[in-house]
């Protein structure tokens, strides 16, 4: 799933090959997907983007969006986007098909689940998750400071586990399960501990880590579980996730537990993240 440090590379990727050029077709819905999300109807993808030169891509939490015009293609956490210059074979099944008048190609295709929208500039403004996230001030920005993160220390953030006061409810739009496993072990956190049981320091620790753990990410060019715009593997060697296939800790060499929690599964290390 597509979170803050891959929508950041791929957006910049996609900049580097896609911008300037004239979009020749675009076809959506192809092939069924039973939770692909579109704006509308997808048959309508064509009309709105044939014709239109990509102007620019934007990333805000774990979207992507390119700006064609007057028009928006935004796409979310779950689509895999990948380039592929004229001539290459394109995969026969996708959920997104861009073909450029250079006949280079952007392919989209949805794993689990996503959203694939295609809209006028300005027709998503009243959508509660699209206005959030383009709002929200990036983690990685100087805006985002320990007194900006503080004010999510409410009473209803603070009754939280740390899992949860991260990851849900669009405080940190693109922050999800993915990347918090890293930053709550920098920060030497337990997934449940309750942010009101963590001290002034913790807290600060915390914050310390969201700010270098996503650094790391992006300077690694994505996490190692994702890949990129071209299929390249992100450098990103992650400490917790399925790619830690002995469930070791590489901080102190200890026991790693995988577990159920909040709907997904959470990593900790029994020793770093004492609960």
């Amino acid at each position: 799933m597509l979170e803050i440090p891959e929508t950041i590379v791929i957006s910049k990727q996609l900049n580097k090959v896609i911008k300037g050029k004239r979009i020749k077709e675009a076809v959506a819905a192809s092939t069924k997907h039973g939770f692909a999300w579109y704006f509308g109807e997808p048959s309508a993808y064509g009309s709105l983007l044939n014709g239109r030169t990509v102007e620019n891509v934007e990333y805000f939490g774990s979207r992507v969006e390119i700006i064609a015009e007057g028009a928006a293609l935004n796409l979310g956490e779950g689509v895999n986007l990948r380039y592929y210059e004229a001539g290459t074979k394109l995969p026969d099944k996708h959920q997104m098909l861009v073909v450029f008048e250079d006949d280079s190609a952007l392919v989209g295709t949805v794993a689990m689940y996503g959203g694939i929208w295609a809209f006028p500039a300005g027709a998503m403004d009243d959508n509660f998750y699209y206005k959030v996230a383009k709002d929200a001030v990036p983690p990685l920005s100087d805006a985002f400071d320990y007194g900006y993160f503080q004010k999510f220390f409410d009473e209803k953030g603070l009754k939280m586990s740390a899992k949860a006061f991260l990851a849900t409810e669009q405080r940190i739009p693109g922050l999800g399960n993915g990347v918090l496993q890293d930053i709550l072990l920098n920060a030497k956190i337990h997934p449940k501990r309750k942010m009101n049981t963590l001290s002034d320091e913790q807290r600060r620790e915390l914050f310390d880590s969201m700010k270098a753990t996503l650094s790391a990410m992006l300077e690694g060019g994505g996490r190692d579980t994702e890949r990129d715009l071209f299929g390249g593997q992100g450098g990103y060697k992650t400490k917790l996730s399925a790619n830690n296939k002995t469930l070791t800790c590489l901080d102190c060499g200890g026991a790693v537990k995988k577990e159920a929690y909040l709907g997904d599964s959470i990593y900790y290390c029994t020793y770093c993240q004492k609960l």
